[in-house]
């Protein structure tokens, strides 16, 4: 079996013209896949029946996907020639050059005949660096300044002209006489004034008499009879309440707020009342009310106290804790209506508080001022 040869070419090429054949070959491959990328396009036009001057039946889902694998497989094909041609491009250009030795010197050839155009002029050579400029002399002494020149004598002074002659002044006319003033009348005499009469003589001032004795004071009347007592005012402080809780109590604080029982050592006028649970006092006489109260608990706890009038917080009266706190309270002065309900509430964080044993766990009073 016979090995490959090269093929014999004549004349010889040189590396350039195999470099520059090499590319041209990657443009023409190029140009070849240009072609059938647009076949490709023109392939899917067809399918979606926008080809001018073409028609046919529609083409199905199935048509559609078969003819979009069928140009993805292509387009692949062509992305890994590209690859291809890249790598083929990039190898040729940065191929190194390759000479071989330089052959002897051919024979020098004959003189040609003179009279030929002038060669071209060689390019001038670098201008040598400029030497240092030298340092500049000192400036010499300035010379002695000469005498001063005589003055030349002054000239004649020229003759003054002669003035001009004057013209006379003309003669000022005469003024004319004045009139004569008539004579003033004689003022008339003025009347005699008569004589002032004579002031009479200022009396003798009178002698100022002793002031008399003074008189006896007289006798002190009797004392006049007392009058009745009057009627004994209303005391408005006698409609006061006060209740306490000695017990220790353990009261579940909510959040809502719980009302706090005051069942120990209660002292209620005929006007307050409290409810079963020693929890709710009903005020039935009106008006302006001082009310009070204290809570100790065993332990520091985050929750507060305020006073509920029907039910409802007076802002004024709350104690709210941000740190624990073991004792509350607070005093208001506040207005009351006919069958008002007072009541103690503790409020806060869900916890157990444990009100003092023996001693005041807490207390409520109610006042009344006026």
């Amino acid at each position: 079996m016979s090995q490959p040869n090269f093929p014999i070419i004549d004349p010889p090429i040189t590396r350039d013209d195999a470099i520059n054949q090499i590319l041209a070959s990657i443009a023409m491959e190029e140009l070849g896949l240009s072609h059938i990328i647009n076949t490709e396009g023109e392939k899917l036009q067809y399918i979606l029946g926008t080809v001018p001057g073409l028609s046919g039946p529609p083409a199905t889902v199935e048509d559609v996907l078969s003819a979009n694998e069928s140009i993805r497989s292509m387009l692949d094909s062509v992305a890994q020639n590209q690859l291809f041609f890249k790598t083929k491009m990039q190898n040729a250009l940065s191929s190194s050059e390759m000479q071989g030795a330089t052959g002897p010197t051919g024979p020098t050839g004959a003189t040609g005949p003179s009279g030929g155009p002038t060669g071209a002029t060689g390019a001038t050579g670098v201008t040598g660096t400029t030497g240092a400029t030298g340092a500049a002399g000192a400036t010499g002494p300035t010379g002695d300044t000469g005498p001063a020149g005589a003055t030349g004598p002054t000239g004649a002074t020229g003759a003054t002209g002669s003035q001009g002659i004057v013209g006379a002044t003309g003669a000022t006319g005469a003024m004319g006489a004045t009139g004569a003033t008539g004579a003033t009348g004689d003022t008339g005499s003025t009347g005699p004034v008569g004589p002032t009469g004579a002031v009479g003589p200022t009396g003798a001032a009178g002698d100022t008499g002793e002031a008399g004795p003074t008189g006896a004071t007289g006798a002190t009347g009797a004392a006049g009879a007392t009058g009745p007592v009057g009627p004994t005012g209303i005391n408005v402080t006698a409609t006061t309440a006060f209740a306490v809780n000695t017990s220790g109590t353990t009261i579940n604080v909510m959040v809502g707020g719980v009302l706090v029982p005051l069942p120990d050592n209660q002292l209620l006028p005929a006007g307050i009342t409290v409810d079963t649970a020693n929890q709710v006092f009903t005020i039935a006489t009106p008006g302006r009310y001082r009310i009070s109260y204290q809570v100790n608990v065993t332990a520091a706890l985050i929750m507060g106290t305020r006073i509920l009038l029907n039910g409802i917080s007076i802002t004024q009266s709350t104690v709210s804790a941000i740190v624990g706190l073991s004792s509350f309270s607070n005093e208001i002065l506040i207005d009351i209506s006919a069958n008002d309900t007072i009541s103690l509430q503790l409020f806060g964080l869900a916890g157990v508080a444990t009100l003092l044993s023996d001693s005041v766990g807490a207390s409520l009073m109610i006042m009344r001022l006026s």
